[in-house]
């Protein structure tokens, strides 16, 4: 799961969302240095990473790709994912994903609490780029993925990715339609227990 299902997955508590997103740049102890909520919403981040990354769907969707895109398989199937949450919003939310952004984009910029640089920087290209609602389209995604492809120390063709989404679109999806449930439960139940 990516930034999207990350934020999605926190069940509209702002500040578990926020840790929720900034998951991945927060290593080891520094976790102490954020408040208790942001704290949970790290702690659920690195619970749905394990879960995702163990699920035969999830596995199978990286199997797909690992032949042409290696350990990178991982990255572009949970922003594949994304793109389906994205384009299948209204299944999932009563907001419309450009509400449901912007709100949330407000309540970024009004956060009180300092952050470190490096992701603050990374908060503000989320903004800036307003990368929840580019997830919506294929191209969108891969405009998403053209920019991270700029930022890899190695040859990811991450950009080219996309072309595989399209070809074997409802393969993807459907591994989608069946994990999102499933992700959904383990994340209520393991929000209640943190």
């Amino acid at each position: 799961m990516n930034f999207l299902a990350h934020v999605y997955l926190s069940r509209d508590d702002f500040e578990v969302a926020l840790g929720n997103l900034i998951a991945d740049q927060v290593k080891g102890k520094q976790i102490q240095h954020y408040p208790l909520k942001i704290q949970k919403g790290i702690q659920l981040h690195r619970s749905i990473d394990h879960f995702t990354d163990n699920h035969p769907l999830f596995r199978a969707s990286v199997s797909a790709l690992f032949p042409e895109y290696r350990h990178y398989s991982r990255v572009i199937v949970d922003l594949y994912f994304d793109h389906f949450l994205a384009a299948n919003w209204g299944a999932h939310h009563c907001q419309t994903l450009g509400e449901f952004s912007f709100e949330f984009y407000q309540n970024i910029q009004a956060y009180p609490v300092d952050l470190p640089d490096p992701i603050n920087h990374f908060l503000g290209a989320l903004v800036k780029y307003n990368w929840f609602e580019y997830y919506q389209t294929v191209e969108g995604l891969k405009a998403i993925m053209t920019q991270m492809d700029k930022r890899t120390r190695f040859d990811s063709n991450l950009a080219d990715s996309a072309t595989q989404l399209v070809e074997k679109y409802s393969y993807f999806q459907s591994h989608f339609l069946k994990f999102m449930p499933q992700v959904i439960l383990f994340s209520k139940q393991k929000l209640a227990q943190l």
